[in-house]
């Protein structure tokens, strides 16, 4: 039997059982529906791109994996040659591992040896976010903030190594004057913050960390995961300001196989490149830079050049907010729209119940969480589809608080 994440399995509401997906729809044996979440905001080309299957078709009859430890093949060169020229600054040199939450860790692991390697042992402390969250594994979820998901870690109590503060530059401020010396890195959700509620803020906040990780000789990591390849109307929010760790994952592969990169810039690296052994940098996982992944991403890559994708983004990002305009309801705390993500946050999560078989029903699938319903659209929507998605999400407050009465057609 399936354990299935983030469900109680005793009560939960049987899975809608897929046959079949292609472009932005999932197919039930009745159901067409338009997938508003890209599976976790992952399946950003849609399903069953025919360049994205002939990508691992290709690699399939060559081979499916081989491990790095040792060995080396063209896949992974590639995308690592790749990623060198496409990311900017000097995010030069990639260590991938099998999902976002691993690569996190490595992230971590990386800013604290870092300064190990450096003779610096005192700098134990990691300064992050409220409402953060990066991951399920132990170390990410120690770096979030989201009792919901994490909640198991009461059995240990606060970790006075984790310093938690809100998006307010004068916070942020204060935190590097106490803790400065003991910090190895400051880790952020750049500009959105996706499982801890679609939670948006200003550039103006990252272009402050940035100068205080200078000042201060902290290093500045961005878990781009949920952000990265222009979730947030730009392309990485690392073109912006310019992290000395940056994490990316689900958009990677185009949502086809787990695959994630842990990117370092030549300062970073360089304290790891000597000729004691261990300044190594001691982690492998068993699948990083499989090479049906790497095939698969370098293709995605790819397609997100050639096709003008943050065209794409900004026209979603553009009738999303004409769609959206002047939309209220007294149920509805507040309503945020950030590139190809929009969010609509009520007062009471009552007010949600029923709001997923509602969706089903009219041909979307939506997976609210909390106090929270969204859409992160796969780009190729076209504007047809992706107004069903928002009105969708409109209609759910102005034809029925609670879904109790069948489906009437949406127009």
């Amino acid at each position: 039997m399936i354990w299935y994440p983030y469900e109680q399995m005793k009560t939960m509401h049987t899975p809608y059982k897929i046959i079949d997906a292609e472009g932005v729809y999932l197919y039930t044996e009745d159901k067409k529906l338009i997938d508003s979440v890209s599976s976790w905001w992952s399946v950003i080309h849609g399903y069953k791109h025919p360049e994205l299957n002939r990508a691992i078709e290709d690699q399939l009859k060559k081979f499916a994996h081989v491990m790095l430890g040792g060995l080396t093949h063209e896949p992974a060169q590639k995308l690592a040659a790749k990623l060198q020229t496409w990311l900017p600054g000097d995010l030069n040199y990639s260590f991938f591992s099998d999902s976002g939450s691993v690569a996190v860790e490595v992230g971590l692991k990386i800013a604290l040896q870092y300064y190990m390697n450096r003779g610096e042992i005192q700098r134990t402390m990691i300064l992050s976010l409220e409402h953060s969250y990066h991951g399920d594994t132990f170390k990410a979820m120690d770096v979030g903030d989201d009792e919901d998901y994490h909640f198991v870690l009461k059995a240990y109590g606060k970790n006075p190594d984790i310093i938690h503060i809100p998006v307010e530059i004068n916070a942020l401020e204060e935190a590097f004057e106490k803790y400065h010396d003991r910090l190895n890195c400051f880790i952020v959700e750049p500009l959105l913050q996706g499982a801890g509620g679609m939670r948006m803020y200003d550039l103006s906040f990252l272009r402050r960390a940035r100068e205080l990780c200078d000042r201060y000789d902290v290093l500045l990591i961005f878990d781009e995961v949920a952000t990265g390849f222009g979730r947030t109307g730009h392309r990485f929010v690392a073109d912006l300001v310019l992290p000395d760790i940056l994490i990316l994952g689900k958009g990677l592969t185009g949502g086809y196989i787990g695959h994630a990169v842990t990117t370092a810039t030549q300062k970073v690296f360089d304290g790891f490149y000597d000729d004691n052994p261990e300044h190594a940098l001691m982690h492998g996982p068993t699948f990083m830079g499989n090479a049906l992944a790497c095939s698969v991403a370098l293709k995605s890559i790819e397609l997100f050049e050639r096709e003008d994708y943050m065209s794409k983004i900004h026209r979603i990002e553009d009738i999303t907010r004409r769609e959206m305009q002047s939309f209220t309801d007294p149920r509805i705390k507040e309503i945020r729209i950030m590139g190809a993500c929009v969010c609509i946050e009520v007062h009471d999560p009552a007010e949600l119940q029923g709001y997923q078989q509602y969706t089903f029903d009219h041909g979307v699938f939506s997976r609210p969480f909390l106090n929270y319903l969204y859409a992160m659209v796969p780009y190729i929507i076209t504007e047809e589809e992706l107004i069903k998605v928002l009105h969708t999400m409109k209609y759910w407050f102005t034809e029925t608080l609670y879904y109790r009465v069948p489906a009437a057609p949406l127009p």
